[in-house]
Formats: C-alpha cells, structure tokens, sequence
C-alpha cells in the first residue's frame, strides 16, 4: 500500500478491510460470512462475557523474497483451539473450516501483508466464544468463530535485545490441572497482576513459578520458557502451561543442530547452571533473557554478561526466522504457502 510506513510499524492493532464470522446454532455450523466492521453485536447475557467460554489463537503469515505468502504450521493452531474449546466445552471449530476462514481472511487482506524487506508480518487472531445467552453456570448453545488480521511489526525493534525478569511468587496464573494448559482468555487476566507488577518495577516479563509448590519454572510471562546448558536445550513439563507451537518447534530445531533436548520439571535453583536462557512465542519468536532476579531468595541469575543475547539462542532464532519468510528450505514440513 502506498504511504504506509512498513518499517515502523507497532507490535498492536491496526484496522484492515475484512474479518471473516461463523456462527455455531442449532448443533451446526453455518457459512462463513465477510465483514467490515471491527465490532461484534454480543447477546448480554453470552456465556463468553460471563462464564469465561472464550479462546483464542495467534499466528502469522509472512511474505518471502519470492513473493510468496506463507503460514506456519496453521494446522497445528487449528488443532489447539479445539484442545482449548474443548477444555471449556464450547463447540469445536473443525480444521477445514478453521483452514477455509484462514485462507479467506488472509486473501482479502492481502494488502496488508508487509513486504519481505520490513521484517514485519501479518498477525493473524482466530477467536471463539459462547455468543448464547445463559443464566446459569453451564455451556451456551450457541457459538461465534471469527478470524482478524492486523500487520504487525517486529516485537524487537532494531535488533533482538535481551530483556530481564522477575520470579513471581505471589500470583498464580493457572492451577494443575486448571486450564493452564489452554488457549484462553481467563489465564492472560490471572497473569496480568504479576505482570503489571514486574513492569512497574522496571522488568520485561515475569516468571511463574508451579502453584503447587513453588518450586518450579512454569511460564515465562505470556510465553514458554527454555534454558541452555551443555549444548542442552531444556524446556519445563507442566501440566498447566500453554503447549507453545513455537518452542515444539524450536526443539525439534535444536535436535537438527545437533543440541540435546529435554522437557522435564525445572527447579528455581538449576537456573544458576544455565548458560542461556530465553522466553519463546508467536509474538518475538525467542525474547532473551539476560537477567532474572528472585525476590524470594534475594538471587540474580545473569545469562547475558557480555549484554549480547546467547549464540546457540541466536543460531535457533535465526534458523527459525529464516524457515518461517523461506530463506531457507523447510525440512520439517512446517510451511503452507498461498498459492
């Protein structure tokens, strides 16, 4: 588009044409239908409002050198937010009709996809939510599934920078066996205390530690957490984290380097014996981390003394950036590329 500043773009909204409803009635799910407006008509008593019945996904499409557009792994985000629906018990989105909604949505904007040289991307949200109206504490009737689209910049202006966190101790953004594990909205609302906190205290992010026992590393923020030690590339196992799409794929990246990779429980005190450490997701793909200081025993754990983020962090970074724009040919099978 012309007059449209590509490389300064934020990392936030920006309205574009079309977004793209469905709706769930009836035990079916209707035609696809193409709107211009950025507002929903919700039902005052929607179990989405209400009783939390809402989830969500996040994901990008890049434009490569060739001119091509390409998605990566969609499909894997399709089969998470019927993980999510069905964790709140609303009504699935089938993969054909999630991948129909994706195509459209992305074709009538195709505009405002950046161009390969902005480093940007267009930043791609499926939501869904309950749109009938209940009274009672159980699941609606009726459905809505929407996909926008907003060009997005890169989350690290001017390079990627190595950010600090806090070690949170006194929030708890999901419980075991709560909806950690899910894509939706009422864990970002459990986090945003102890976010809020951290900021106002001059760090990037926080880390959550397991609501249990305090013990262990859960998420980092918004995002996954990994640390690297010994050519290691080691990731929590929890049961109430959000499975990230970017740091499965990272792992698998990291075992095609020759790293070791481990998802295991992580205790608060292995921190000291990291050389890297980093905070993985949609929106930065890799947030270094280069220093987390723990309030709880007074400790600061400095993965990045040089100030620089770490090498094999960079090397996983970099190969995944370069497979998502197609810099590099896709071994994995990851890519979809609009034709």
């Amino acid at each position: 588009m012309e007059n449209f500043d590509w490389k300064n773009l934020p990392f936030g909204y920006i309205k574009t044409d079309y977004n793209i409803r469905c709706k769930y009635k009836d035990g079916k799910w209707g035609k696809l239908e193409v709107s211009s407006s950025e507002f929903i008509d919700i039902h005052i008593a929607a179990t989405g409002l209400h009783y939390g019945q809402e989830a969500f996904e996040g994901l990008k499409a890049y434009m490569g050198k060739d001119g091509k557009v390409r998605l990566f792994r969609w499909e894997d985000n399709a089969r998470r937010l019927i993980s999510s629906a069905d964790g709140v018990k609303m009504a699935a989105v089938p993969v054909e009709l999630f991948k129909e909604a994706l195509f459209k949505v992305i074709e009538l904007n195709k505009k405002f996809i950046p161009p390969y040289e902005s480093g940007a991307s267009l930043y791609i949200r499926p939501l869904l939510y309950g749109s009938g109206p209940e009274v009672g504490v159980k699941p609606a009737s009726e459905y809505t599934f929407l996909v926008f689209v907003t060009p997005v910049g890169p989350y690290f202006r001017g390079g990627v920078k190595p950010v600090n966190m806090l070690i949170c101790r006194d929030v708890d953004r999901a419980a075991p066996m709560g909806t950690g594990i899910y894509k939706v909205g009422g864990n970002y609302a459990a986090s945003m205390r102890a976010i809020i906190a951290a900021r106002e205290g001059g760090y990037a992010n926080t880390i959550f530690l397991d609501a249990k026992e305090k013990k262990y590393i859960d998420e980092c923020g918004p995002a996954n957490f990994f640390g690297i030690k010994d050519n290691t590339y080691v990731t929590p196992k929890s049961e109430s984290i959000l499975n990230s799409i970017t740091n499965m794929s990272l792992i698998e990246i990291a075992k095609s380097l020759g790293m070791k990779t481990e998802r295991r429980r992580i205790p608060v005190e292995e921190l000291a014996t990291f050389t890297e450490a980093g905070a993985c997701g949609t929106a930065a793909v890799i947030s270094p981390i280069a220093k987390i200081f723990d309030p709880g025993n007074n400790m600061v754990y400095d993965f990045c003394k040089s100030g620089s983020p770490g090498t094999l962090t960079m090397k996983l970074y970099d190969k995944l950036i370069a497979i998502q724009y197609g810099n590099e040919p896709d071994t994995f099978g990851w890519i979809t590329i609009l034709e």
